[in-house]
């Protein structure tokens, strides 16, 4: 019980980076990115545009970035390459978007950006496409 409980062997850090990568892709995928783009036509005019680019064009980054940015986390594929729009992505939510909401407004975008900082330094781990094409 002693081994399994205080681990530190690589087996347990790929275990948990696996975790990490597949809940957090999935769950923005799932509940974030495909729900943008089903409603598309409806959000194109008027979604937040934090950096004056536009709010269609906006959108249509945010959705590139949680929709194929985060197949290609959960893959773990490109991983570094997916994971800073990403992480831009949350950033710009976090530090521009809710700058001044309270905590609660912010929260989970700041679990996504931590989650992907994560990943970003440590790597998709053992368990990805990435480690298995060397």
């Amino acid at each position: 019980m002693k081994k399994l409980l205080f681990s530190s062997k690589h087996i347990a850090l790929d275990f948990g980076l696996l975790l990490l990568r597949v809940g957090f892709g999935l769950s923005l995928l799932l509940l974030h990115g495909l729900p943008k783009i089903m409603q598309f036509a409806e959000k194109a005019n008027s979604f937040p545009d934090p950096l004056g680019i536009g709010s269609k064009f906006s959108l249509l980054l945010v959705i590139f970035a949680e929709v194929f940015c985060a197949m290609l986390l959960t893959l773990g594929l490109a991983n570094r390459f997916a994971l800073l729009p990403l992480v831009i992505n949350f950033a710009v939510i976090v530090f521009m978007i809710n700058k001044n909401g309270a905590w609660a407004t912010k929260e989970l975008a700041v679990l996504y950006l931590i989650a992907f900082t994560t990943l970003f330094f440590t790597g998709p781990g053992k368990f990805s496409v990435d480690a298995n094409m060397r």
